[in-house]
Formats: C-alpha cells, structure tokens, sequence
C-alpha cells in the first residue's frame, strides 16, 4: 500500500517530468503549447535538397592542373628564405662528408648567420617558417649559434679528421 501519490494504475504522471527517468522533458500534450519561433527547431519545416544529379549552387568549379600548380609555387616562394638557408646547409654538409669537416661547419655557421639575417630583413609574413619565435629571439638565436659553430670549426686543429 502506498501514500502520497505513488505510481498508481490510475493516477496521473506530472506533466514536466518523464516517466522512466525524471527528467524534465515536456509531455506530448504539451509540445503545442512551445513557441513557434526560430529557437525551437521541430517548427521549421524541413528543406528539401537539390534534384539528383545537381549539386548546390554555390560550389566553385572544379579546380584543374594549373591551379594545384599555382598553389604548389606559392607555398614554394613563401618558404624561399628557409630553402635559401637549407641550400647552403646542405653545401655544408656535403662538405663535411667529403671529409672536409672543418670547411662543412665554417659552411653551416655561416647558414645560421644567413638565417638571422633573413630574419632581420623580411617581414614576419614573407620570412616563412624562419620565423619561429619573436623576432628579436630569432636573430640572436640564429647569430649568436652562427658564431660559436663558425668559432668552434676555426678554433679546432689536429685530430683524426685534420686535413690541413
């Protein structure tokens, strides 16, 4: 026996909450009484799409060869400062593996004083992926590795590797 408005075969359930979990969903009875504006999505009437066969209106053309090719040769001009500073890096690097390691880093210390000079020199914009960090950072980064590299392959005689 129960009190106090239990579930009873014929009592009848609040009309702000759902049965099975208490939530506070609106009864169907109630959904007429919603608003019928633009918040309260049921009361707008469904769209129809486009006939089979056409796309919507809005779509740009499709894009051929030339305009990937065009893509392709700006995003290659936008990184010319770091394929500038990766060129002679790999100069270096040739040099150090023809065993002529000493010239291979004097190489590669001068790209990083190439590098901080790009960076002093072009816009954040056009300096591409050289620009990392703020600017000021950059440059000093840039130069002062430039130099102890370029120091270092100077300062450096004899050794297994000597070839002068």
């Amino acid at each position: 026996m129960t009190t106090g408005g239990g579930d009873q075969a014929g009592a009848e359930r609040p009309t702000g909450t759902d049965p099975t979990s208490g939530t506070g969903t609106a009864a169907p009875e109630d959904a007429a009484s919603l608003p019928l504006d633009d918040s309260n999505d049921a009361s707008l009437p469904l769209e129809e799409g486009p006939p089979p066969g056409e796309g919507p209106r809005h779509l740009r053309p499709p894009r051929t060869v030339g305009d990937y090719a065009r893509a392709l040769l700006h995003r290659l001009r936008a990184q010319a400062p770091l394929a500038a500073v990766l060129a002679v890096a790999l100069v270096a690097f040739v040099r150090i593996g023809l065993q002529h390691w000493r010239d291979g880093t004097t190489i590669l210390g001068v790209a990083l004083l190439l590098a901080a000079v790009l960076r002093v020199a072009l816009p954040d914009r056009t300096a591409g992926l050289l620009a990392v960090r703020p600017r000021r950072t950059d440059v000093l980064t840039y130069a002062i590795f430039g130099l102890v590299v370029i120091l270092l392959s100077l300062s450096i005689t004899g050794g297994p590797l000597a070839t002068r």
